[in-house]
């Protein structure tokens, strides 16, 4: 019902900037948490940011000072900006969105957009 597509991910040197996007398409009547997770290999799936419908915002202390999240609620699109990249940012980058249909919360996932940094 509800479909997230990540994109913006890729191959880029430590310190350099990659902008990873997500759009919700579906059915649903609003979209609440948007959120980042990441998941290294062989690593649990880690909480990365998440910002609500009214702009209030939160990071892991590990991007805290790097990474910024945005979201346009006109687009149903949540972005993060990252910027000064280190080797330990590699990982799957996956979308998620905590959203609201017939009243009822529920939650949904995009595929994941791969993030690999060089050192």
């Amino acid at each position: 019902q509800v479909q997230l597509v990540e994109s913006g991910g890729g191959l880029v040197q430590a310190g350099g900037s990659l902008r990873l996007s997500c759009v919700v398409s579906g059915q649903f009547s609003a979209l609440n948490v948007m959120a980042w997770y990441r998941q290294a290999p062989g690593k649990q799936r880690e909480w990365v940011a998440g910002i609500t419908r009214d702009g209030s915002i939160n990071y892991a202390d590990a991007v805290k000072g790097r990474f910024t999240i945005s979201r346009d609620n006109a687009k149903y699109l949540v972005s993060l900006q990252m910027n000064s990249l280190k080797p330990e940012d590699t990982a799957m980058y996956n979308c998620n969105t905590d959203y609201t249909l017939y009243g009822l919360r529920r939650s949904a996932w995009g595929q994941g957009t791969q993030v690999t940094v060089s050192s």
